[in-house]
């Protein structure tokens, strides 16, 4: 074989190597690389797939988790509302018996101290709504104010019956229905001297009595009741007049009102006495509606302390026969004018009403009255009453 030259043979090495980098060339690699990449992206976009979903699933929880607990909490509130209902409705049923009860039923009868007249009697009913729209408390010191006023103009009022002890008082009591005090007054002394007491008039012939008693009128009735409870006096209480309305109310002729005056005057035992003056000028005050003597004696009886009844009855009654009249009051002299929801009714002027007053015709001794032009002020209506300001 042949020598070859070093040139030829670099030549030829040279070109082997080069003939091979031409041959592998270095671009290989580079699909390896790209592939790495595709899945490289693949899986980021995957797991960012994964992440979307896990995140679209965590608020679809999240959103699920607030709906519950948002129905959980309107149930709550439902049931919380239906509670208050049902607890607020509870105590209207309850309440119901309460309602169907008449509480004023309660409240009517008059407080125990005043209308208690006598221990053992039952308390009589008094008016709970003062008429007129006037309030208790008004009404009250307006009627306190109105004896305060009376008790200066007749500081000496008693009962106008003469009498020396009990037991002509209740005769005396018993006579004077229908008539006068005076018409009475001018028959009791012959009927006492003749009969002084209850075991003389128990056995008293009727026809003698009758004869004694024909000036005051209704005699034969009142005959037969003098007689009568002056044999219950006798018979059930030894002669003597009792100090106790339950007896005395049981003796013939005696009502009420007679044990009453008895009672207030004979034993000091307050009491309200309801003849025809006081019905009338209580009504005529606005002290009361009623009409029963019962009724009005429990409903005046509560507006005073009962250490007042017996002096009031003596101020009303006074005053019912001299200047509250039942016809032609007096309202132009009258002391307690400015009190008087009445005002008006009978005549205003102060010297024709001045003309109007009995007391003058009689010279019933014990009063103080003010000239007529003192109980209106400079304007013609009625002044201030006395003690006032």
């Amino acid at each position: 074989m042949g020598e070859q030259s070093p040139d030829g043979g670099r030549k030829t090495a040279k070109a082997t190597g080069a003939a091979e980098r031409k041959a592998a060339p270095a671009k290989k690699p580079a699909p390896a690389k790209k592939a790495a990449s595709a899945s490289d992206a693949a899986s980021a976009e995957k797991a960012a797939a994964a992440r979307k979903a896990a995140t679209a699933k965590k608020a679809a929880t999240a959103k699920k988790a607030a709906t519950a607990k948002k129905a959980a909490t309107a149930k709550k509130a439902a049931s919380v509302k239906k509670a208050a209902s049902a607890k607020k409705a509870t105590p209207a049923k309850k309440a119901a018996p309460v309602k169907k009860a008449p509480a004023a039923k309660k409240v009517a009868v008059a407080p125990k101290k005043a209308t208690a007249r006598v221990e053992g009697t039952p308390p009589a009913k008094a008016v709970v709504h003062p008429p007129g729209g006037e309030s208790r408390t008004a009404l009250v010191r307006r009627a306190r104010r109105i004896n305060r006023e009376l008790a200066e103009v007749y500081p000496y009022a008693h009962p106008e019956l003469d009498f020396d002890n009990p037991f002509q008082l209740v005769v005396a009591t018993v006579l004077s229905a229908q008539t006068t005090d005076l018409r009475v007054n001018q028959t009791t002394p012959a009927l006492f001297a003749k009969y002084p007491t209850p075991e003389d008039l128990a056995a008293a012939d009727p026809e003698e009595v009758e004869e004694i008693l024909r000036p005051t009128g209704f005699f034969r009735a009142k005959t037969k009741s003098v007689i009568g409870l002056s044999k219950a006096l006798v018979e059930e209480f030894g002669g003597e007049v009792p100090g106790r309305l339950e007896d005395l109310v049981k003796l013939p002729g005696v009502g009420r009102k007679t044990a009453f005056v008895v009672l207030g005057n004979a034993f000091g035992r307050p009491g309200i006495t309801v003849d025809t003056h006081f019905q009338r000028l209580v009504r005529r005050w606005q002290w009361t509606a009623e009409t029963d003597p019962d009724k009005i004696e429990a409903a005046v009886g509560a507006l005073f302390p009962k250490s007042d009844w017996t002096d009031l009855s003596h101020h009303v009654i006074w005053h019912g026969r001299r200047i509250c009249h039942a016809r032609k009051p007096a309202c132009g002299a009258c002391p307690i004018a400015p009190l008087c929801p009445a005002y008006g009714e009978g005549e205003t002027d102060p010297e024709k009403a001045r003309k109007l007053l009995k007391y003058e015709k009689g010279g019933f001794p014990g009063q103080r009255l003010r000239p007529p032009q003192a109980y209106l002020d400079a304007g013609g209506k009625p002044a201030p009453p006395l003690g006032a300001g």
